[in-house]
């Protein structure tokens, strides 16, 4: 994530950093941040201090409002879990109103349609987080959309090239060889874990 946040180039309107990763914190460290830290950054939601409670009242308050349209119908428990997802990382392009949750995972290479159904497994893990904050992105007039990509690599270090290339070049990294030495050392690390 470090890798994606450093060779993130690509320039706003302003010539500033299109894209910023505040999860990721240096080559070693990502911070994982939840509901409140993600909707707080996106001025969506105000984080008030610790044990008075309101957060979590005004949150509850807000998923419970969520249209049945969205398929959620939580009960305590299941508010709990669905305010504890965390993804990998994170991307928000300020200027467009962008928010990426980033996704970093490992499949089986057995066969093709591992790397496809881990990707699945990920998209529908986050689906209904995602949906929660673009309802609320649209509730509040925000401008706002949330998103969600992955980085699928097989644990004997295959992957989509061409996706994966995509993937990082739509986060910012234009340099060819840049995304090409990310991809290397993704594949490397992956093969260091098996």
């Amino acid at each position: 994530m470090f890798s994606i946040r450093k060779s993130s180039t690509e320039l706003n309107n302003a010539s500033e950093p299109r894209w910023h990763f505040p999860s990721a914190l240096s080559p070693e460290a990502h911070a994982e941040w939840g509901l409140y830290k993600i909707l707080e950054y996106m001025g969506l939601h105000e984080i008030l201090p610790p044990g008075s409670g309101k957060n979590r009242a005004k949150l509850w308050k807000d998923i419970e409002e969520y249209p049945t349209a969205y398929a959620i119908d939580f009960d305590d428990a299941d508010i709990d879990t669905f305010i504890a997802l965390r993804p990998d990382g994170l991307a928000f392009d300020i200027e467009e109103k962008s928010c990426v949750f980033l996704e970093y995972t490992r499949a089986m290479d057995t066969n093709e349609d591992c790397a496809e159904k881990k990707e699945q497994e990920k998209n529908d893990r986050y689906s209904s987080l995602l949906g929660f904050i673009n309802h609320l992105n649209h509730q509040q007039k925000s401008g706002w959309k949330a998103s969600q990509t992955n980085f699928t690599t097989g644990v004997r270090g295959s992957l989509h090239t061409n996706q994966f290339l995509t993937r990082l070049e739509s986060l910012g990294v234009k340099n060819g060889n840049t995304r090409e030495a990310i991809q290397n050392r993704t594949v490397q690390k992956t093969l260091s874990m098996s």
